[in-house]
């Protein structure tokens, strides 16, 4: 753990007793660099600091929720107005009204609204109301798509049985040829296609919806009578302000939204047409926190500052920037970096690096300088972020860049990562 702080080292020796593996889920670190630090003490718009003291330009926005600056004065009031009258109660606010008239009024397929807590909440809310709508069992699936953590989905299948992922068949991502051999296989049995707004997988590089798969996939469940899933919870409002595939021109019976709907305070979102309003209201879907008010007057507040600022604007073009910055620098030291993705959510991956050695020494190295990027999944930007933040980050990757080509041939494999190569 070399380049860690006294602090960090103290919280992880304390965590091993009290918490299984010393941390678990998205957030452990234990796919890392081993100098990333595990613990965070603040965070300002687009920065964080962590628990000992030292501060980074923060490239994962908490792997997404943060969209309009950590802290952001405007929603955190609003959360904060709303805590003081009423939160968790035995019934909703009127805050749940609003906020599925707003998410009506602003995804153009929506017109009906269902909120819960997290994204897998809202993908398997998504599911059952596709099984009730069809009463049929089989859903469709791009191989290596992440919809959640819930035995249905779950990436890392360990306690998992063969009937928590039974009635799920895989075809690859933007394969118009994959995709009907895997509907032509489930047969009467299609309940829905579930579909990624873009192919966002870890360790691998992302791609774009090819307009003709998007629109293949509608086609075969309006034959089939199966509905059509977009899983917006990673990527929804960062590529357009309605649903991702409104951009190819396609629109689900089904949405879910997640992550950054409230600017990081916690509530999720499944959106329907008018289709499957009967299947949503004769399922059983709750949670104890589900109908907190407060979390919803952040999401009223985000969504207002979506409709009537110029956000996804700026950070297309600051994530514009970042990309040709990038390209420039790395080609100038020698490197060969592919960027994938949307600009607002990109991937940086070396070529020639298949047990990622490059890519850990490189981020390693711009973590040292300040910025904190991921050296195997999908990164965001935020609207706090500035020209001046671009620049920090694009000298930041040069002094990497000229890092890494110095330390390049005494890199020695990165064993956590093995299994990439196994």
């Amino acid at each position: 753990m070399a380049g860690l702080g006294s602090n960090d080292k103290a919280l992880r020796a304390r965590a091993e007793a009290v918490i299984p593996g010393g941390m678990y889920g998205h957030q452990s670190v234990a796919l890392l660099p081993d100098d990333y630090p595990q613990y965070f003490a603040r965070a300002e718009g687009a920065r964080m600091w962590d628990v000992d003291g030292r501060g980074y330009l923060d490239f994962m926005c908490a792997y997404g929720p943060n969209l309009f600056g950590y802290g952001h004065p405007e929603i955190n009031a609003a959360f904060v107005r709303q805590m003081e009258t009423a939160d968790a109660l035995t019934g909703p606010t009127a805050r749940m009204v609003e906020l599925a008239e707003a998410f009506v009024g602003m995804v153009s397929h929506a017109d009906w609204a269902m909120f819960c807590k997290n994204g897998t909440d809202a993908t398997s809310m998504a599911m059952v109301v596709a099984r009730a709508h069809t009463r049929r069992k089989t859903i469709v699936l791009a191989k290596g798509a992440y919809h959640g953590s819930a035995p249905w989905c779950t990436p890392r299948p360990a306690g998992v049985t063969a009937e928590d992922r039974a009635h799920q068949i895989f075809c690859s991502y933007n394969d118009i040829a994959s995709l009907e051999e895997a509907v032509a296989k489930a047969g009467d049995d299609l309940a829905a296609i579930f579909a990624a707004p873009f192919k966002h997988d870890a360790f691998i590089d992302q791609s774009l919806p090819d307009a003709a798969y998007a629109r293949r996939a509608r086609e075969l469940c309006d034959q089939t009578g199966a509905l059509l899933v977009v899983d917006d919870v990673r990527a929804g409002l960062r590529v357009a302000r309605d649903c991702s595939w409104s951009t190819v021109g396609v629109k689900p019976d089904l949405s879910t939204w997640g992550k950054c709907i409230a600017n990081g305070h916690p509530i999720s979102a499944l959106l329907g047409s008018e289709i499957a309003r009967g299947a949503a209201s004769h399922v059983f879907v709750t949670g104890s926190y589900w109908f907190q008010a407060a979390p919803m007057a952040a999401a009223l507040t985000t969504l207002r500052l979506v409709r009537e600022t110029d956000y996804l604007e700026r950070i297309e073009r600051l994530g514009a920037r970042l990309r040709t910055g990038l390209h420039e620098r790395a080609s100038a030291a020698g490197f060969s970096l592919r960027q994938t993705g949307p600009v607002t959510m990109p991937l940086f991956l070396f070529d020639d690096d298949p047990d990622m050695r490059k890519g850990f020494a490189w981020s390693s190295a711009m973590l040292q300088r300040g910025i904190y990027v991921h050296p195997w999944h999908n990164m965001f930007l935020c609207a706090a972020m500035t020209d001046g933040d671009i620049d920090e980050t694009l000298n930041a990757a040069e002094g990497a860049f000229k890092h890494l080509k110095g330390v390049a041939g005494g890199l020695g494999p990165v064993e956590k990562l093995a299994f990439l190569t196994a």
